[in-house]
């Protein structure tokens, strides 16, 4: 009479033996710390948008004449930059100060280029005497009204640096030359172009 308490041997060996699926089977034969990849997972990889990629390069190289416009067109645009805002000599509150002084007011430096060029021509030895003389008289009119203009607008300018600026480390000679340049230039010539008006005050 068999035993309630035992159990036959072909029992024992169905027991011990399991199903396995294909994935375990995958992944008894891999080391230990193994990341299964997003494929494996059965999850798709997003692409990456293309709005952010660089353009392609063009088609054809620029012709001459496209080169050119290119050119021109650079020019023109580095130029009205530098009418707006000036190069490196223009930077600092000192140097926005004196411009604002110079072209607040009405400066004789404005006529000097033309006077000169009057002077020029009327002491041409052709002219008569009295044409050469009176160009002599303007000629001195000129730069002393220069002179007297040139000591206001430094002694303007050294003032109210002083005040607003005490701790400037800017060099006062060097800001008179920059504001008495600035005068004898043609307000429309000037660069950067001015943001006051004539009679404003600073």
């Amino acid at each position: 009479m068999p035993s309630l308490f035992r159990r036959k041997p072909a029992d024992l060996v169905e027991e011990s033996v399991t199903p396995v699926t294909p994935d375990e089977e995958s992944a008894a034969g891999r080391p230990r710390g193994y990341t299964p990849s997003k494929k494996e997972l059965g999850q798709a990889t997003p692409k990456r948008p293309g709005a952010g990629r660089r353009p392609g390069a063009p088609t054809r190289p620029l012709t001459k004449e496209e080169a050119r416009e290119q050119r021109r067109a650079a020019r023109a645009e580095s130029a009205a930059e530098f009418r707006r805002e000036g190069g490196p000599r223009d930077r600092g509150p000192e140097r926005l100060l004196a411009r604002n002084v110079v072209d607040s007011r009405r400066t004789v430096g404005t006529w000097f280029f033309g006077g000169a060029l009057i002077v020029l021509i009327g002491s041409n030895q052709a002219m008569p005497p009295i044409v050469r003389l009176l160009s002599n008289v303007l000629w001195g009119l000129l730069a002393l009204g220069v002179v007297v203009d040139s000591v206001l607008i430094s002694r303007k300018i050294k003032k109210l640096v002083r005040e607003r600026y005490p701790k400037s480390t800017e060099r006062l000679g060097s800001l008179y030359f920059y504001a008495i340049m600035r005068s004898i230039t043609f307000r429309r010539m000037r660069a950067p172009e001015p943001r006051v008006n004539i009679g404003d005050k600073i």
